[in-house]
């Protein structure tokens, strides 16, 4: 496996964990872009809201746990959006001794790279999140992959809080399949009972702490645009941050 700061050659077939090393090699990777091709971060599909969620609490804060792909794009688009408090990048599905992004890569840990959102229900609702989770997030049609990277990491993935999050996530992909919105079928599975871990500080706000970096500027500057674009209602232009890798 490559050290993940280490200089590399920049292709199109380049992952995220190979673009790490992207902040030396920018000049290799701003000649390769011209034959980018269009990746999922540049795709958005308009869907219907879902016809099932939740209502409003009387709590003021509930967190919702989405994976789909590379985590800092993910974070970035849920740190643009009204109501929401927090969003974390980091690791579901698998150990906590194995929360690491190392051993994450590695593809064999039963994790994906996720992100916590933290968000008012009285300001945005589940069903919401979900939406803008399926149309601008990422693709939800891809399986165990996003854009240039793949493995089982990267799949699409719901981990919901509870049973309640769990039928609306169950739902909304019916609904979406059944009214085929998308090209493809949804990929996306629905996987409860997963423990959330956070991920190293350099992977927090990435976006925000790097927005010149060639793959955040490819793959996830897009998504956030296609957010103010399609969800103008419910964009922030200033990000919430996390600030733990500021």
């Amino acid at each position: 496996m490559k050290n993940k700061f280490s200089p590399t050659a920049v292709t199109p077939n380049t992952s995220r964990r190979q673009w790490l090393g992207g902040l030396t090699a920018a000049a290799a990777a701003l000649a390769a872009w011209r034959s980018w091709p269009a990746f999922a971060g540049e795709a958005a599909v308009v869907i219907p809201a879902p016809a099932d969620d939740l209502a409003a609490k009387g709590t003021s804060t509930d967190t919702a746990v989405f994976a789909g792909g590379c985590f800092w794009g993910v974070q970035a688009v849920f740190q643009h959006v009204k109501g929401v408090t927090n969003a974390v990048s980091g690791y579901a599905g698998g150990a906590a001794t194995t929360a690491k992004y190392d051993e994450v890569g590695t593809g064999r840990t039963g994790h994906a790279e996720a992100v916590q959102v933290s968000y008012n229900p009285a300001e945005i609702s589940y069903g919401r999140l979900l939406q803008i989770y399926f149309s601008v997030a990422h693709d939800p049609t891809q399986l165990n992959r996003q854009g240039p990277d793949s493995g089982t990491q990267y799949r699409s993935t719901i981990f919901p809080a509870n049973a309640e999050q769990m039928r609306v996530a169950k739902s909304y992909i019916a609904q979406l399949d059944q009214a085929k919105v998308f090209g493809a079928k949804i990929a996306t599975t629905v996987e409860p009972g997963a423990k959330f871990y956070a991920a190293e500080a350099y992977h927090q706000d990435f976006l925000v702490r790097h927005p010149a970096h060639p793959y955040i500027v490819i793959n996830d500057k897009p998504k956030v645009e296609n957010l103010q674009r399609l969800f103008a209602d419910r964009y922030r232009a200033q990000p919430v941050l996390v600030g733990a890798g500021a």
